[in-house]
């Protein structure tokens, strides 16, 4: 049991320290006077709105918007590999070589699905 004690102490303070900060902003937060006109408007902007604010969009800004996140994500793997690349070795190239053809490849579908064409 004496093992678990930190691990214990530990979620204790990490949930009292949540509890208490969403606590302290409930109660200091800051309110207006009054309700204003234009937070019932769909856009805050000062524009009037035209069109109704619920239009649909094309399937394909989902995918360009997923193939941008899974190409952003995968870019960030890169950065702390080229931090430490003196150190790891001829192995951590090698991987890091394949690991960008597969991204590559990737991309390469993409292109070819018509997956990022914009029209």
């Amino acid at each position: 049991m004496e093992q678990w004690a930190p691990v214990v102490v530990f979620l204790a303070i990490a949930l009292s320290v949540g509890f208490v900060t969403l606590l302290a902003a409930r109660l200091l937060a800051v309110r207006a006077k009054r309700q204003a006109e234009t937070k019932l408007y769909n856009y805050e902007c000062g524009e009037a709105p035209v069109h109704q604010a619920w239009i649909r969009f094309h399937p394909r800004y989902y995918v360009v918007a997923l193939v941008f996140i899974l190409f952003d994500v995968e870019a960030a793997f890169l950065i702390p590999w080229a931090l430490n690349v003196r150190g790891l070795g001829t192995l951590a190239l090698i991987e890091m070589f394949l690991f960008a053809a597969i991204l590559l490849l990737g991309w390469v579908y993409a292109l070819r699905k018509g997956a990022l064409k914009w029209q």
